[in-house]
């Protein structure tokens, strides 16, 4: 026999009459949903925390829809109608969008690392959405219930700080696609024999019709016209690049909580805007970040050591974080080298690894990229400088 009557249902609250085991199931009624997001429709997998489990889906971003089968959920459980919405779902291709949707309804979501979810070894070659669906549900409710461990949460940015995410990741698409266009040039112009380095490549394409081909003849015209389109859209590529610079130049010197921590970070000798405004905006800006285990974690700099019986070793980082992040961090690291030689990092750095061999200077440049990252993280948040570190202003 159900705990809760029909009344009850229709007071949306605890009757005089009702026994205390009514009266703590009504304190603590809940009703879990876990959806398995896809491109045309939603799994739900709906339950209270028992065997009972509600199937069922809905099309793509329908919140009505969401809405009716939670009334129908609530109804069927015998949960009232007041009770609380507690759901999950991973973290995907739809972003953070969804999340925000589930919010608005007044549900309380957690998004989640879908490679920290724990997959049973019997299983982990079975893949439905309703299998997806129904360990998502599994999950949620031990999670509430206090399992910390079950798995990762995802922690969501403002919708502020999440929209100046994009600008260094454009940045860095755009410097990739640049390199391309150039190689790809150099390789037209290699094919008939024309030689041109990378420094004078600009030179060659503002002259294209005075280039001669190996036996000195003219370019041929399909090749002619192929090297002007690809340097068409070189020149898109580099006009681009200047005004994503600009745009981060402008927000650098605004008065903004970022901008000020940019133009903090910027502030270290050998510290571009660049990498300022990339690690102000995928870590300093929004995350709260607690402690240096944290800090490296979220860069995936922290290692992964293998120590079982009487076998133990090192496998290197983990590579669990942001990975533009991690590497333009090891890049900022023999900057550090070069342009802060008498910090005390560089002169770890030195003593330890300045007779080893390229292999181990390789390997503690990785080691030198994470202690710079906390040190830095320290400096933007608690005004702490790298000891031995020069600053631009006194540079001088």
């Amino acid at each position: 026999m159900s705990l809760l009557t029909s009344t009850t249902r229709k007071e949306q609250g605890m009757s005089p009459t009702a026994t205390p085991k009514e009266r703590g199931y009504l304190a603590t009624a809940r009703l879990y949903i876990a959806l398995e997001l896809s491109r045309d429709r939603w799994q739900l997998a709906l339950g209270r925390g028992g065997e009972q489990v509600r199937r069922t889906w809905i099309a793509a971003g329908d919140s009505e829809g969401l809405v009716r089968e939670l009334a129908k959920a609530k109804k069927q459980l015998d949960l009232p109608e007041d009770a609380e919405v507690l759901s999950c779902c991973e973290a995907g291709r739809d972003g953070f969008w969804v999340h925000r949707l589930l919010s608005s309804l007044g549900i309380e979501n957690v998004v989640v690392d879908a490679a920290s979810m724990r997959v049973p070894r019997r299983l982990r070659r079975v893949k439905t959405d309703r299998l997806d669906a129904d360990q998502l549900l599994v999950d949620l409710v031990r999670h509430h219930r206090g399992e910390r461990d079950v798995w990762k949460v995802v922690r969501v940015p403002p919708p502020d700080a999440e929209d100046l995410r994009r600008l260094p990741r454009e940045l860095e698409r755009l410097k990739k696609e640049r390199r391309q266009h150039r190689s790809r040039l150099l390789s037209l112009f290699a094919t008939v024999g024309v030689r041109v380095t990378p420094g004078s490549l600009n030179r060659a394409l503002e002259n294209v019709g005075d280039l001669r081909a190996w036996d000195g003849g003219e370019l041929m015209p399909c090749l002619r016209r192929e090297i002007e389109r690809e340097a068409e859209r070189l020149a898109l590529v580099r006009r681009q690049i200047r005004d994503l610079e600009a745009q981060e130049s402008a927000l650098a010197d605004s008065r903004k909580p970022s901008g000020q921590k940019v133009q903090r970070l910027a502030s270290l000798r050998g510290v571009g805007v660049d990498t300022a405004c990339l690690l102000v905006f995928e870590l300093f800006g929004w995350r709260e970040l607690r402690n240096r285990q944290q800090v490296g974690a979220v860069a995936g700099l922290c290692g992964t050591p293998y120590n079982t019986g009487n076998s133990e070793r090192e496998q290197g980082i983990s590579k669990a974080g942001v990975a533009s992040v991690r590497t333009r961090m090891v890049e900022l690291a023999w900057l550090w080298l070069r342009f802060q030689p008498d910090s005390s990092l560089s002169g770890w750095f030195n003593e330890r690894y300045r007779k080893a061999g390229s292999r181990m200077r390789r390997v503690g440049i990785v080691a030198l990229a994470r202690k710079l990252l906390v040190q830095l993280w320290r400096y933007v948040e608690h005004g702490v400088v790298p000891p031995g570190a020069v600053l631009k202003s006194i540079e001088s």
